[in-house]
C-alpha cells in the first residue's frame, strides 16, 4: 500500500498555480487510474484505488500548504505505514520549469509544506517528486510568484511536466525509487 500526497492549496483561486502542481499530479493520477477523489478524511480530499496492482490512497491535503504535515501525519498514523510507503509530489523553485528531481529522502529546503511534514513526522526517509516551477524574475516576491499561474510559454510544458510526475510515481510503485531516479532526474 502507498500513500501518494500532492501538495497544494485548496480552493479555486489556487487552481493551476505554481504552488499547486502537486495537486495537478494527483488529479492526473486519479484520472489515469480511474480513482474517484471524493472522500474527505484526514483533513484531506482522498481517493482509494490501484496503481500497478498496488493499493494506493491519493491525497490532496486541505489544510493549506504550510500545514500539510497535519494531514500527512493523520493518514500515516491511521494506516501505520512505513515512511517508504509515502510519496510526496510538490513544487520546487530550485528547478527550472518542467524539470523533475526524485529523492529517497532529504530536507524540506525552502518549501514550507515539506518543512511542516518533516517537523510533524520527525522522519525524512520517504521518497518525493520535486517538480520544477522556476524562480521569479526581478523583484517579484516569492509568495506572489508561487501563487501565480504559469505563463503562456510555460503552459506548453505543463501537461508533459505533470505527466512525467505521474509516470515517475507509477514507476516508483511498480519497480522502485532508484529506477525512477535514474530515468527522471535531470543531469
Amino acid at each position: 500500500m502507498y500513500i501518494v500526497v500532492g501538495l497544494g492549496n485548496p480552493g479555486r483561486k489556487y487552481d493551476v498555480t505554481r504552488h499547486n502542481i502537486g495537486f495537478e499530479v494527483i488529479d492526473e493520477l486519479a484520472r489515469t487510474h480511474q480513482i474517484k477523489m471524493t472522500k474527505v478524511k484526514f483533513k484531506s480530499l482522498i481517493g482509494e484505488g490501484q496503481i500497478n496492482g498496488e493499493k494506493v490512497i491519493l491525497v490532496k491535503p486541505q489544510t493549506y500548504m504550510n500545514l500539510s504535515g497535519q494531514a500527512v501525519k493523520e493518514i500515516m498514523s491511521f494506516y501505520q505505514l512505513e515512511m517508504s510507503q509515502l510519496i510526496v509530489a510538490y513544487d520546487d523553485i530550485d528547478l527550472d520549469v518542467g524539470k523533475l528531481r526524485i529523492r529517497k529522502k532529504g530536507s524540506g529546503g525552502s518549501h514550507n509544506g515539506m518543512r511542516n511534514i518533516l517537523l510533524l513526522m520527525q522522519d525524512e526517509n520517504f521518497p518525493r517528486v520535486r517538480i520544477g516551477i522556476g524562480r521569479p524574475d526581478g523583484r517579484q516576491p516569492l509568495a506572489d510568484y508561487v501563487l501565480s499561474k504559469f505563463s503562456s510559454e510555460e503552459q506548453k510544458v505543463l501537461v508533459p511536466m505533470v505527466q512525467d510526475g505521474v509516470s515517475a510515481i507509477e514507476l516508483m510503485i511498480k519497480e522502485d525509487v532508484d529506477l525512477a531516479m535514474n530515468r527522471y532526474n535531470i543531469k
